[in-house]
């Protein structure tokens, strides 16, 4: 018997990655490359979109929180408040350096910038 990785309620990481995420106007922003889930409360902290680059090669890697994207059946994605202009002078790692998950300083400027209720957890 196959596993069902989508309920009414629940979804699979493995569906949530490359789910395209919409700001205003339905404008497509990115889509979620991966999520982090917080160890200690089984929340997801963060949704980590692809955005720019050239058919998905030289994209960068924008931590975004999990609290700013709806899922929207419609569009059989998430729609967000987030738009492209302020995806641009967001905080992004590239291929080529690293994110450090661990700093909470890191974490908090994050929400900050995207105006999330952030707590010592990653918002959760």
């Amino acid at each position: 018997m196959a596993e069902n990785s989508e309920t009414h309620d629940l979804i699979g990481s493995d569906k949530v990655e490359g789910t395209d995420v919409y700001g205003a106007g339905d404008e497509k922003v990115g889509s979620i490359e991966r999520v982090m889930i917080n160890k200690r409360s089984g929340k997801v902290s963060y949704a980590v979109l692809a955005f720019g680059g050239f058919l998905g090669m030289g994209h960068d890697h924008y931590p975004v929180p999990w609290a700013s994207l709806t899922y929207d059946t419609a569009l059989g994605g998430y729609r967000t408040n987030i738009s492209k202009q302020q995806l641009e002078g967001a905080p992004r790692y590239t291929n080529d350096t690293d994110w450090d998950w661990s700093d909470q300083a890191r974490g908090k400027k994050v929400y900050e910038y995207y105006g999330t209720p952030w707590t010592m957890f990653g918002g959760q």
